[in-house]
């Protein structure tokens, strides 16, 4: 028996989502349905329907007429997209230090235990791990702000670090020590529930990551 479409539909959309963001489908890149049929094992109509949701979601361009391509980046898009990430995660972290309980501070040293351990191989040259090491990134920036008590809020942040990591794939640059040390003074500035210093942090970690980034873009910054 086959599986379910509706289990089908949301592998294919996963796989595809992952692909772009991890740069196997790069920007700009025409997608013939025939040719993911057989790359995706899906079906046209699975296949349409992924990618009309990851249009709405930002990652596809739909052109009348002109079928499907994986949506072209451009350094004012990284731009916005990491001032709305401002906007967002520092609410929502401000929400989340007010709302944490044990339970919640558990999981974020844990996740930053995990990112901590990745960041130390991968400054020590070790790069072979690259996407569990954005995983675990992921993880604690998520841990974070898990307590902010808003299923939409964490929605859309998610869709707009997805945007933001896809950038930061693209060139696949480390600041090393320095996001190291923010992300140790953003969980101790949580765990003290200030509110203040965790959201300065969180906000120069992005804004020193988007910098770090469009200067990679444009051939300004030299590879790790």
């Amino acid at each position: 028996m086959g599986a379910p479409t509706a289990t089908v539909g949301a592998t294919t959309y996963q796989r595809l989502k992952h692909d772009i963001i991890f740069g196997v489908l790069k920007p700009g890149a025409k997608l013939k349905l025939e040719r993911l049929r057989v790359d995706y094992a899906a079906s046209l109509s699975t296949l349409r329907e992924t990618l009309n949701r990851l249009a709405s979601e930002g990652f596809v361009d739909a052109p009348a007429q002109r079928g499907f391509l994986v949506t072209p980046v451009s350094p004012e898009d990284l731009e916005e997209i990491a001032d709305l990430r401002v906007l967002l995660e520092c609410d929502a972290l401000e929400r989340s230090l007010a709302n944490g309980d044990t339970e919640w501070e558990g999981r974020l040293v844990a996740a930053h235990h995990k990112l901590h351990r990745i960041e130390t191989e991968i400054g020590a040259g070790d790069l072979s791990k690259t996407e569990l090491w954005k995983r675990y990134d992921w993880e604690f920036h998520l841990a974070l702000i898990d307590a902010c008590r808003s299923r939409n809020l964490l929605s859309l942040h998610a869709t707009l670090y997805d945007k933001y990591l896809r950038y930061q794939m693209l060139v696949l640059t480390n600041r090393g020590a320095a996001a190291v040390a923010e992300h140790q003074e953003m969980l101790e500035a949580a765990l003290a529930r200030d509110a203040t210093t965790a959201k300065a942090v969180l906000k120069a970690h992005i804004v020193n990551g988007l910098d770090h980034t469009l200067r990679a873009m444009t051939g300004s910054d030299p590879a790790p």
